[in-house]
């Protein structure tokens, strides 16, 4: 098998790399876009997933047919504007079988413009948008991360069973940060919950402090956000240093604590989020592909990792079914939406929407590590509200 990688940048400059197994026939050839921010505030996310996609893609060079597998990875620069130009580039001009990406949400709303409902099948290895396996869902599009709603949605009920009545909202206003409070939300006030106040913040301002001096103003039982990266280590250091920890329990979607803990510190000890991956699961699959992943790229994998790591297996996973052949792209599109995969996060399936039906784990930081305290919900289905599939 041979496995040819072509980086263009978001104008189309760059370079190209081959390299290939001792077998250098193919039976036909494979057509992988990949579009992620692999620069500016993204990039991190960005090249993560795609060093998961990789990974895995490097799994099927032992595969019976041969196929060879040609990547065109594009930098979105997480810039929604360039996407449906870039997306129509994979699908006109390169004719790509499958795309992956992207990271941001509004970088994806702009891809589906272009891609819905096309033979070409497009994975998102990370973007939330409900929209996408929602109102815009199409028997082409899969998701291998979450919806908006599922991190956030069982968070509600544990506040309950926290004895937590009055909790107070924050989160940026934009797509995430909306969709999550309005997901922990559904779920609080389903059970008798009583929102004092809820804050949007514009994107991306870290001016945390009127809010918090407001906050301990208020004194509500516990308070909720959505923030993640480099706002949502000031927003836990802040939230520490006004002495709020230890008084007012800090609840969170997964990502207040993903890949920010190194720079929240002891800020952190005792938040509780939940999210559909930890890196402390003691899951086989888990530890192999943490290992394999470590020994590939000399760090140990997030959670965009997993997801562009899982976005790979689908791919693996329907071209070894089909032996190799994509040419019946309904076949293609029938195949995946069977497959259970054995992911890091554990298995999961796809629901009438493509997004993944998924176990959401209940986590602590404690001593420096989100540790898995629990289930908070088995096998959650996102309702793909709108989704006429």
């Amino acid at each position: 098998m041979s496995k040819c990688v072509t980086y263009f940048a978001a104008l189309a400059l760059g370079f190209s790399l081959s390299f290939s197994s001792s077998i250098a026939f193919a039976s036909s050839v494979i057509k992988i876009g990949v579009m992620q921010p692999l620069s500016g505030v993204y990039a991190g996310p960005g090249q993560s997933g795609l060093n998961g996609l990789l990974l895995a893609l490097k799994e099927y060079e032992t595969n019976a047919h041969q196929n060879e597998i040609d990547l065109i990875i594009l930098d979105t620069e997480a810039k929604p504007a360039r996407a449906p130009e870039l997306a129509t580039s994979l699908l006109e001009q390169h004719k790509v079988d499958f795309v992956v990406g992207p990271a941001h949400s509004g970088v994806a709303m702009g891809m589906i413009k272009v891609l819905r409902e096309k033979d070409t099948v497009m994975i998102i290895p990370n973007a939330g948008a409900a929209a996408a396996t929602g109102p815009l869902c199409s028997p082409n599009i899969f998701r291998t991360s979450f919806s908006s709603w599922q991190p956030s949605y069982p968070m509600g009920k544990v506040a309950l069973e926290k004895g937590y009545r009055d909790v107070y909202l924050i989160s940026w206003n934009y797509g995430m940060g909306r969709e999550s409070l309005e997901a922990f939300e559904e779920s609080f006030k389903a059970g008798g919950g009583n929102v004092v106040n809820k804050v949007l913040l514009p994107f991306p301002s870290t001016n945390f402090q009127p809010h918090i001096s407001d906050i301990a103003a208020q004194d509500p039982d516990a308070v909720f956000v959505f923030f993640a990266g480099g706002g949502a280590a000031k927003f836990v250091k802040d939230y520490d240093a006004s002495g709020l920890r230890g008084n007012i329990p800090l609840l969170g979607s997964g990502f207040l604590t993903e890949g920010t803990l190194e720079a929240q510190a002891e800020a952190a000890e005792g938040v509780i989020t939940t999210l559909h991956y930890a890196e402390q699961l003691e899951l086989q699959k888990n530890l192999e592909f943490r290992e394999a992943f470590h020994n590939e790229y000399g760090h140990y994998p997030d959670i965009y990792a997993v997801q562009g790591y899982d976005a790979g297996q689908a791919i693996n996973m329907t071209l070894n079914e089909l032996n190799g052949d994509v040419s019946d792209k309904r076949a293609v599109i029938d195949v995946m939406e069977k497959l259970t995969i054995d992911s890091p996060r554990g298995a999961f399936t796809f629901s009438r929407g493509h997004n993944p039906i998924q176990n959401i784990y209940l986590r602590e930081v404690i001593d420096g590590a989100n540790v898995v305290t629990g289930l908070a919900a088995e096998a959650l289905e996102d309702p793909a509200r709108g989704c006429k599939l």
